[in-house]
């Protein structure tokens, strides 16, 4: 075994643990929410894991965004097939070793080469629609700084890592061509061979040609774990929660509002004197820290885990906001801002507590990030639900969070006011009660 393969597997290897943790991380974060069951009817839920994930049926809504997405999609899923043959030969120190399969390698190659050329055109078109057409829901307040630059930074970067891939093939179909030792006749390159001769590489040294073939294959294999490793730091965590986010997809009409369990309970218990009140949740523990059960959420940790995962999973698209009414007649609501401020505040505590070794308390919360008036700019219609590609639930948040002005902060918005207290008064949310209803009939 060669230093090379040497230092190959000691690379992967170092790769693969990095991300392994990194992961650990961002399941751990997501497990500060509250527990919450979700695992009815399963064969409802894999057909919408396949069909919103795996087919990205909520994507071509929109159809040339969609179409490109799917390229760069299907780019990204079949082109690192190759990983594995870059794998083997980096510890082998073998060169196209799946090369036995034949016709079939060549097909595999060929398509993985028209694949490269249509993700490299798709990222050039992604650009050009965030950084030149500058449309709207691309250039919105809370993309400024990092959210942008994080976008742009994978774009280039799989233009890059695509350059790199034809770049090496057009290396290694010269080399080929000249039936140098090591370079076995093997693929097919429609792609790779028009860019060997536009850059003139027959011209070029087979030594020029082999360093450039070597580099590039040195480029692709650490851009690929480079870009494994950024995944967790990145929006494009997407690529890996899409689909067991869409599995835990609310399957309930979108517009139902789910009730608290201890209202409920006490509801219950004064209509029908028989039935006990609920007790009062014990605290719960989060990595050293006691969690008090209340009504509503004031932080991470009182909204459920899949409300976080939410947060992980959301791809910044700005369809949500794009489809929200609020936002478009000028209220200061942005669903993605909302998953965007989530996510955010999770990253936030999980840090301290890496830290830390365990949470302590400091003296923030989602109400630090996320405004009143925000909140209650929601009207509830899911229009954002329906939007995402991804079935996120921004609704579930923002119900969350105002019950917990409500109930723990008697905070409303003064037309609510009235209207609870007409409701406690007059068990009706006008302000006369059941007595009074039908007087107008003897006018």
């Amino acid at each position: 075994m060669g230093i090379a393969s040497i230092v190959f597997i000691l690379l992967v290897g170092a790769a693969s643990w990095l991300f392994a943790r990194n992961i650990m991380r961002v399941r751990r974060n997501i497990l500060l929410g509250k527990d919450e069951v979700i695992n009815d009817r399963p064969g409802e839920r894999w057909a919408v894991m396949t069909r919103v994930a795996l087919g990205q049926s909520k994507m071509v809504v929109r159809p040339i965004a969609g179409f490109l997405h799917i390229i760069v999609y299907a780019g990204f899923v079949i082109i690192n097939i190759e990983v594995l043959e870059i794998i083997i030969d980096g510890i082998f120190g073998t060169h196209r070793v799946l090369s036995f399969l034949g016709g079939f390698y060549d097909f595999l190659i060929g398509s993985f080469e028209w694949l490269a050329l249509g993700v490299w055109v798709a990222c050039v078109v992604f650009l050009v629609r965030r950084n030149g057409i500058k449309l709207k829901r691309f250039v919105q307040k809370e993309l400024d700084g990092w959210p942008k630059s994080d976008a742009n930074l994978i774009l280039f970067t799989e233009i890059a890592l695509m350059s790199a891939f034809l770049l090496m093939n057009a290396a290694d179909w010269t080399l080929q061509q000249r039936g140098d030792e090591h370079y076995i006749a093997a693929g097919a390159f429609p792609v790779s061979s028009a860019v060997a001769g536009l850059f003139s590489f027959s011209a070029i040294s087979s030594g020029t040609l082999i360093a450039i073939e070597r580099t590039c294959w040195w480029f692709h294999i650490i851009g690929i774990l480079a870009f494994l490793n950024y995944l967790p730091y990145s929006k494009h965590l997407h690529i890996l929660l899409a689909f067991p986010n869409t599995w835990y997809s609310k399957l309930k009409p979108k517009t139902e509002i789910g009730n608290m369990e201890r209202v409920t309970g006490e509801v219950k218990s004064m209509l029908d004197p028989s039935i006990a009140p609920p007790e009062m949740a014990a605290p719960r523990m989060v990595v050293g820290h006691e969690v008090t059960d209340r009504f509503g959420a004031k932080d991470v940790f009182d909204l459920s885990w899949k409300s976080l995962m939410d947060a992980y999973s959301c791809t910044e698209c700005g369809r949500c906001t794009s489809e929200c009414p609020a936002n478009l007649t000028g209220k200061l609501l942005s669903p993605r801002k909302i998953m965007m401020d989530t996510r955010d505040r999770v990253e936030e505590v999980g840090k301290a507590i890496d830290a830390k070794g365990k949470w302590e308390d400091d003296g923030k919360s989602l109400h630090t990030r996320i405004t009143e008036e925000e909140l209650w700019a929601c009207t509830t219609c899911n229009a954002c639900t329906q939007a995402c590609p991804v079935n996120i639930d921004p609704v579930n948040i923002i119900m969350e969070m105002r019950r917990y002005l409500v109930m723990e902060e008697s905070k409303t918005r003064p037309a609510l006011t009235g209207m609870f207290n007409n409701v406690e008064n007059n068990g009706a949310p006008w302000a006369f009660g059941p007595d009074k209803r039908l007087d107008w009939t003897q006018q």
